[in-house]
């Protein structure tokens, strides 16, 4: 059986593929401003319009329903990292918009977010592959697993409407290849 949580995992291998390659640009001195706003746009709407979605929405609220809210409450601190994240994509997006308007200091700005954002988001996919959605596991039943595997379906094809998952994946490692070593 596939569940909710190998799903989410199965998102995780991607957003991780994509924090390396934030790391790498920003470690090279990356300039293209292209790639940068392809950056903010998969992470804006596969990483966290998407991926974070499931969590948020389906996830994070029957497994907080299943353990009563026991467990040192988890989710809280996911849902305060999902916001860290999103503050990071807005630091990246207003020095992205002051490089382009010229000011080349703004460059520093915008590599510092995207590390910010890419070891947030490598602590945080650790938290949650090694600890939380063990305890989902442990606390979800197969039929809990079954419908959120299912709405999890309806969000990606609601998603797929619009950007197809895979065109984020290719975005993803074009972007890889441009930056490899």
């Amino acid at each position: 059986m596939n569940t909710a949580t190998q799903n989410l995992e199965n998102d995780h291998v991607y957003i991780l593929q994509l924090t390396e390659v934030i790391q790498k640009m920003a470690s090279n001195g990356a300039t293209n401003i292209d790639h940068f706003k392809s950056v903010v746009n998969i992470i804006r709407n596969y990483a966290d319009g998407l991926h974070h979605k499931k969590e948020e929405d389906l996830l994070f609220p029957l497994f907080e329903q299943r353990t009563a809210g026991g467990h040192c409450a988890p989710v809280g601190v996911m849902l305060s990292e999902h916001e860290q994240g999103r503050e990071y994509v807005k630091g990246m997006v207003k020095s992205i918009e002051d490089y382009e308007g010229g000011n080349e200091a703004a460059l520093q700005y915008i590599h510092h977010n995207m590390l910010g954002y890419a070891e947030l988001l490598q602590n945080h996919i650790y938290k949650e592959n090694n600890i939380l959605f063990r305890m989902a596991d442990d606390a979800l039943t197969e039929d809990d697993q079954n419908l959120l595997v299912n709405n999890f379906n309806k969000i990606e094809s609601a998603a797929q409407e619009g950007n197809k998952i895979e065109d984020f994946i290719s975005g993803i490692e074009e972007l890889a290849k441009h930056y490899s070593e």
